[in-house]
């Protein structure tokens, strides 16, 4: 049963935001009573921990799975972003803005978890990018998985990029030829257009 609440209490944070959603939604759409819920979780908060705990395990585990197959690192940014992104139902609702908000010991602890989860799998990227001679031998592999990751979480800041003017999955793949632009070599570039054209990504 706890397992079953979270997985919808999940998807309910994430089309309509952690703000918005009540408990009594949650307990109407599982068809249950609000008594039943607070079996499991003592009150919002403890549900909304225990939502994100779970979506970033699968999230990270997800990730793991694909940079496991070790591919192109340039193909392998692009097939994390459109797992993410899928998951997360493009972050419409901007969950993370309004866990930031509204639950920031929550975000914090998250962040401190995305952050190790990221930096780890971005810097593989980088040295087998490296490797194999599609980004520049002289990029700074540490500094510029830092940036990565702190610019990823600007994206999601919903004053600097408001939704009614950018969508994230826009934003994101904007981001995501501006980082490899930055760090490929001419191999790496041919490679990169191929995959902005695979994937009807505009070049600006």
């Amino acid at each position: 049963m706890r397992e079953k609440i979270i997985t919808q209490a999940t998807e309910l944070f994430l089309t309509y935001g952690f703000k918005s959603v009540t408990m009594d939604d949650i307990a109407q759409q599982l068809g249950m009573s609000k008594k039943t819920i607070y079996q499991y979780f003592k009150n919002k908060t403890a549900l909304v921990e225990a939502t994100t705990l779970h979506l970033f395990e699968f999230i990270s585990n997800g990730i793991d799975a694909i940079c496991a197959v070790e591919k192109n690192p340039i193909a392998e940014i692009f097939e994390i972003k459109r797992f993410v992104m899928t998951h997360l139902k493009n972050e419409k609702s901007s969950p993370q803005y309004q866990l930031q908000k509204y639950y920031p010991k929550i975000f914090n602890a998250l962040k401190k978890n995305q952050m190790h989860i990221m930096n780890t799998c971005v810097i593989d990227n980088l040295k087998r990018g490296v490797d194999a001679g599609l980004y520049r031998d002289t990029i700074n592999i540490n500094f510029i998985s830092r940036l990565y990751f702190g610019c990823m979480q600007m994206l999601k800041d919903i004053d600097l990029f408001p939704p009614q003017q950018f969508g994230m999955n826009h934003i994101m793949e904007n981001y995501i030829e501006y980082h490899l632009r930055g760090i490929c070599t001419e191999t790496g570039l041919e490679t990169l257009k191929q995959h902005l054209t695979k994937y009807n990504i505009n070049e600006k």
